[in-house]
């Protein structure tokens, strides 16, 4: 491997894997392939701007001429897929776009990998794919796609893409289907870094319905080291689970942040429920350590420390992006919820 094009690389998990891969290979040449919506942040990367392994293309997946063009002038040999709308809320509120990037431009970067022949193609995937679990049991590989919103439908839509290009045409793909993350430059419309930041301002913390929805927590760069080990070590055609096995209630989760800020629980606000709001997930991650042999190293305890104290540091950071576009969606989604 010498040259890896991430597209969405200037997202949340997408820029901890960049940086990740930069510090880590210092003789490869890094890609990064983003069109800059509202999620993707340069300043994510300000850090490696002036390494001379790092390129940066602004532009679309669903523009084949154009990733062509990065493939052929950089002699990428691995695609590492992070490229998506990501927020189920959003899905809710329009998914004509969640089904063109994550479905068409998938499709797109499938095409390119297949007529230049790319080592391996990562497509990085989710647990909600798997829909919603009872209150036992973990999600493992083999279990049947039953997405319950629209993102998740557009992720499940990639993955079966996936494998028909690698069953039809022998495109090398590895789907890795990973737990929610958390850690350093998240963008505050998730859980995590939005009560982090309402508690710092003393605003109300909006917890959707009794709070009881659990989900299991991956701090960031245990899931970059993942996906390097599934580079290096996957097998074209597999899917791994990837988690931590760390299984919140979002109320806890929520109770917690406010007690490592010294902020009072008063702050919480149980707010109307989003529509098809999964239960449970939780994953099984016994195949990727067996197989490939990874497993976490960071503890939840300092990983969810390190974040919080990361957020009152880099309150700059936070504030630039949470004006303009993202201040409309949330009075948009969350206005009338707080009203009730």
């Amino acid at each position: 491997m010498q040259s890896i094009l991430v597209t969405g690389g200037a997202g949340f998990i997408g820029s901890n894997f960049v940086r990740y891969i930069l510090q880590n290979y210092p003789d490869l040449t890094v890609v990064n392939l983003d069109k800059l919506t509202y999620a993707g942040n340069l300043e994510n990367l300000r850090d490696v701007e002036d390494n001379p392994n790092y390129h940066f293309v602004k532009g679309d997946i669903c523009n084949q001429e154009l990733v062509e063009y990065v493939v052929r002038k950089f002699n990428v040999d691995v695609v590492v897929n992070f490229a998506a709308e990501s927020h189920v809320d959003r899905s809710i509120l329009g998914s004509e776009v969640f089904m063109r990037t994550n479905v068409i431009g998938t499709q797109v970067l499938l095409e390119v990998a297949k007529k230049y022949e790319i080592e391996k193609f990562i497509q990085i995937s989710t647990d909600e794919v798997y829909g919603s679990l009872g209150p036992t049991g973990k999600f493992t590989e083999d279990m049947p796609l039953s997405p319950n919103s629209p993102y998740a439908a557009s992720k499940a839509s990639a993955d079966l893409l996936c494998r028909a290009y690698f069953k039809t045409f022998g495109v090398p793909i590895i789907i890795t289907r990973c737990s929610n993350n958390f850690g350093p430059y998240q963008f505050p419309e998730k859980l995590i870094p939005l009560m982090i930041i309402n508690a710092l301002n003393d605003k109300p913390l909006p917890v959707y319905g009794d709070g009881e929805n659990v989900r299991d927590w991956i701090y960031v760069l245990d899931h970059c080291r993942a996906i390097d080990f599934v580079i290096q070590r996957g097998k074209p055609g597999e899917i791994y689970n990837i988690g931590a096995s760390n299984e919140w209630r979002n109320i806890d989760i929520v109770k917690l942040i406010l007690k490592k800020l010294n902020k009072p629980e008063s702050l919480i606000k149980f707010v109307k429920d989003r529509p098809g709001h999964d239960r449970r997930y939780a994953m099984d991650w016994t195949k990727i350590k067996r197989e490939l042999g990874w497993e976490p190293i960071f503890s939840f305890e300092e990983a969810i420390t390190e974040t919080i104290n990361w957020y009152i540091q880099n309150e700059d950071w936070w504030k630039k992006v949470i004006s303009g576009e993202y201040q409309n969606y949330y009075q948009l989604w969350y206005g009338e919820r707080l009203k009730n």
